[in-house]
């Protein structure tokens, strides 16, 4: 039976008067426990997630632990954790909702042990705040009484450990009760889990972080971010529209000048404002960090600055470039912080040098992040010269109002700077994607598909399912060489002379149940994640590669949808449902369109049509030898295909990108999709990799299955919750891309490092220009598919130049850009002038970095065409060529690191035989076992 309580919350207003809230609380006798030593398991509805049956102890962390430890919470070798809603919530309220949401997905993560348990519902684990008790205090007690609970609760047959930073709570608690001992997460490491190395190293890394804090000046103390005004000014502003809230975004480019708010949430639809907020500087961003969510406060009018627009990364290049901003845009400082976003950030420790200037005891090191927009980190360690060759994870505590920069804890080694992987480990790690193997627990939930015991179409599903295979011709079109074939289309004609057109898309909700251990961990990842030498799947391969992928010739489950058309094309029947298919034939692109076209000899690369006759091919091909309506495309000149390509490539670019939303959150008119020129637009076609069509399939289910809808309406997700989640996969799709589009540009780098840019010829080649800026103009390389910017005049002042051969040199003079070419005129008088769209010739280089990621230069050679020796490889397709580039450097890598470990084995064997090494000089040998050292450690922390 419930019991009702209130809750009382004392708020102090704007105008300073106390506001009291009350609240209802109800308290039941029974939550769920998710233990499996559960007395009474239908009380409790133990019907999720359970702890392991094989631990030791139950571990409760404090408020306090969850706050500051997580990371090592999230240690898989952990097991047995349970976190009490009090502490869950005092993560949200204290660090926001990215750590909050960090919290959730590891509680959901079918390959951690450990659940919530909620605590101040639970009628005998609820206590009431008494009256001058500190907020702190009770959040310790109630923790303690729960955990009292739930050894009682067990029957008194699992110990529990409470781990607490609390000295008074560890004196007052530590044995009150027998069986339940609270110790410090430093003791409860050292006496339960000595040989976990990396968390104890971690747990080290972040006492010294919190003591080198607490050593800090007094008056720098509880005055953290003092500057920004208190939280209730900066809501009554926000509702007055005196403040504006929004997201920071920092010009990667102009890391130390520009920065942008883009508008959020009321700010949006109440504010006159039709751009960002331009934040000139960092003074004026207040400590605030990009992804921020931040109050900003417009400058007058008169103050208002402009965006500049040349081809520049800091101060002195636009001082160089002698640009005259743009036009002024709505200008403003930041006045407070809603939201941070710290997360794991991948940093380079300084050199050697810079290390040994700071002197050997130097524990304060000041690391500089691989993204230009974060503001370096100040973390305190002494394995500073040990991991400078190395990307290294960590994580920031706090920033005080004393300090230029953030204070932060080191986490994790990734791997060494410029190695393939821990190259693509950065990626990963700043896009927030976390690619572990999928657990057990998820692939005990997989169908089997094996020789032994072959997947077989079911008897019910025969029932419950229209089955396809008898009568439609069924056939997919996708890449050479794909494996996820997740749709596929039939054609025919009916008996009344209307054509039918069926779309079948794999069945994929058949497979992955609502809320099932797999479907969390798909909606976690949202999307699969294509790099440019792998990908990260959504679904385990049992599913993404084969049991719903659509292939020829095998019986699968599929949900279509099947239209009737008559002789002018007009829709006259849809049908929606389940079905059965086999699909006939496996096409590609350039076979489909060639028997489109009429080109009957691409049969030969079609699988299907390999060990057929002439007769049987000609029997088959009379969906082929029909022509279709002929469109005419104004950007098509087939004098340069290159410029059509890039046409079609800038259009796309200049359209916003397409966002998921529930269409309960959103007006009607606001449904349309610019790019597709459509009112009414939804994923359907790809459920293997997008959890978006997974949800749709789902909706879509529920709504034309009359039987069964109120059992599945009860499994889909209110409109609240479908806008939480549409925020989260526009997340990750934005997370995908940025990953496709890094690795793509890592591995340009990394074919492009070695190579002499004056005398390799591959390091010569033919450039597009396809945009104009003040300094300098933007290229496209489609031999290699690389856009980047070439500049017309240099950091010296000095512009480009061309003679009578054509060849550039740099001079003293000026440019002038006009709407669609930029000139450049020397004091002699030589001009030059680049239009839109001209053919250049460019070299290609590699800026190296040691902190940040490495980066493609382009400098044109020639204001004349390059003329490749193989006339052919100037019109192939770049996605071909990318994918040559990719095998060679992963060749490349893989030769190098086979050498190295050749290298290592040589050293090892003549240290065993003769107890010396070939090396130089005992440096060399120094060396050669600090590096070998480094290897042990880094392959300590999962390297």
């Amino acid at each position: 039976m419930l019991q009702k309580r209130e809750k009382v919350l004392l708020l102090r207003t704007f105008q300073g008067r106390t506001l009291r809230i009350v609240r209802e609380h109800y308290l039941r006798p029974c939550v769920p426990c998710n233990s499996p030593l559960c007395p009474q398991p239908a009380a409790c509805r133990n019907d999720g997630k359970l702890l392991s049956g094989d631990v030791t102890h139950y571990v409760i962390p404090d408020w306090k632990i969850v706050q500051d430890y997580l990371e090592i919470l999230e240690f898989p070798e952990l097991k047995g954790i349970i976190f009490m809603q009090t502490a869950c919530q005092a993560v949200q309220h204290q660090r926001g909702r990215r750590q909050y949401n960090k919290l959730r997905n590891l509680l959901k993560d079918a390959r951690h042990d450990c659940i919530l348990f909620a605590n101040e519902f639970q009628q005998y684990c609820y206590l009431p705040r008494e009256r001058g008790e500190s907020m702190e205090k009770w959040q310790t007690r109630s923790i303690y009484n729960a955990a009292v609970w739930y050894y009682h609760h067990c029957q008194d047959r699992m110990p529990i450990v409470m781990v607490t930073e609390d000295e008074e709570a560890i004196h007052q608690y530590g044995s009150e009760t027998e069986g339940v001992f609270v110790i410090s997460f430093k003791s409860y490491l050292d006496n339960f889990w000595p040989d976990l190395k990396a968390a104890h190293e971690l747990c080290d890394s972040i006492l010294q972080s919190r003591r080198e804090r607490e050593s800090e000046s007094p008056e720098s103390h509880g005055k953290e971010y003092a500057e920004h005004l208190p939280l209730e000014v900066l809501e009554a502003g926000i509702k007055s529209g005196r403040y504006i809230q929004g997201i920071l975004n920092v010009n990667k480019h102009r890391a130390q000048i520009e920065a942008f708010v883009r508008l959020q949430g009321a700010s949006s639809k109440d504010s006159d404002l039709v751009s960002d907020i331009l934040i000139h500087g960092t003074k004026a961003r207040n400590r605030s960090i990009h992804g921020d969510v931040v109050v900003v406060e417009l400058l007058p009018k008169n103050e208002w600055k402009g965006r500049n627009t040349a081809l520049c990364e800091n101060d002195n290049e636009d001082k160089a470039s002698g640009e005259a901003p743009s036009e002024p845009m709505p200008t403003g400082r930041v006045v407070g912080i809603l939201q941070k976003n710290w997360r794991d950030y991948v940093v380079t420790f300084p050199s050697k040098e810079e290390v040994q200037s700071q002197g050997k005891n130097a524990q304060k090191i000041l690391v500089t992040p691989w993204d230009y927009r974060i503001p370096k980190i100040r973390i305190s360690t002494q394995q500073a010269e040990a991991l400078q060759d190395f990307r290294v994870v960590v994580r920031i505590d706090s920033w005080e109002s004393t300090s230029m920069y953030p204070n932060g804890h080191f986490v994790r080694v990734l791997g060494r700077i410029r190695d393939l992987e821990g190259e693509i480990a950065t990626i990963l790690v700043e896009n927030s994607i976390s690619v572990v193997p999928f657990s057990e627990a998820q692939m005990c939930e997989m169908p089997v598909n094996t020789p032994e015991n072959p997947w077989k179409v079911s008897p019910e599903e025969e029932q419950e399912r229209k089955d396809l295979r008898r009568t439609h011709l069924v056939f997919s079109i996708d890449p050479k060489g794909c494996e996820d074939v997740d749709d596929t289309l039939s054609v025919r004609t009916l008996n009344n002379g209307n054509l039918e057109l069926g779309v079948h898309i794999a069945d994929v909700t058949h497979f992955v149940a609502p809320n099932s251990y797999i479907d969390i961990e798909a909606r976690t990842r949202a999307t699969t994640y294509y790099l440019a030498d792998r990908r990260y799947d959504m679904l385990p391969p049992i599913l993404s590669a084969d049991l719903c992928s659509l292939l020829g010739g095998l019986d699968r489950y599929a949900v279509s949808v099947v239209w009737e058309l008559d002789k002018a094309y007009e829709i006259k029947k849809v049908w929606y449902g389940r079905t059965i298919i086999r699909s006939a034939y496996k096409l590609f692109y350039e076979a489909a369109q060639g028997l489109l076209d009429g080109n009957l000899s691409v049969v030969d690369d079609i699988p299907e049509f390999k060990d057929l006759d002439e007769k049987s091919r000609q029997d088959r091909l009379e969906e082929s030898n029909k022509t279709l309506a002929d469109s005419l495309d104004n950007a098509n000149d087939p004098n340069d295909p290159i410029v059509n390509r890039l046409l079609r490539s800038m259009a796309t670019q200049a359209m916003s990108n397409a966002r998921y939303f529930s269409t309960g959150s959103c007006a009607e008119e606001e449904f349309h999709h610019y790019g597709l020129a459509l009112d009414k637009y939804t994923h359907f076609t790809s459920p293997i990799r997008r959890y978006s069509d997974i949800i749709v399939h789902r909706l879509l289910m529920a709504a034309i299955s009359k039987d069964k809808r109120m059992e599945m309406k009860e499994k889909l997700f209110s409109n609240k919750d479908l806008e939480e989640l549409c925020r989260h996969i526009n997340n990750r799709n934005r997370a995908a891309q940025h990953s496709q589009k890094q690795s793509t540009e890592l591995f340009q780098c990394m074919y492009f490092k070695d190579k002499d840019p004056e005398t390799e010829e591959r390091c010569i080649s033919d450039g597009v220009i396809y945009s104009i800026r003040t300094n300098g103009v933007l290229l496209f390389i489609p031999r290699f598919g690389i856009k980047g910017a070439a500049y017309l005049k240099n950091k010296d002042g000095l512009v480009i130049s061309c003679g009578p051969d054509s060849r550039s040199k740099w001079k003293p003079g000026s440019l002038q850009r006009f709407q669609n070419k930029i000139t450049s005129t020397t004091i002699g008088g030589e001009s030059v002038t680049f239009h839109l769209f001209d053919h250049v010739t460019v070299r290609i280089c590699v800026q190296a970095s040691r902190c940040h990621s490495d980066t493609i230069r382009l400098e044109i050679i020639s204001n004349k065409p390059y003329m490749t020796p193989d006339t052919e490889l100037f019109h192939q397709n770049p996605l071909l060529l990318k994918s040559e580039l990719v095998k060679e450097v992963t060749r490349s890598m893989e030769e190098a690191q086979l050498a190295q470990e050749i290298k290592v084995n040589i050293i090892q064997e003549e240290y065993q035989e003769y107890c010396q090494t070939k090396g130089r000089s005992l440096y060399m040998l120094l060396e050669e076992i600090k590096d070998l050292a480094l290897l042990d450690v880094s392959n300590s922390y999962g390297i």
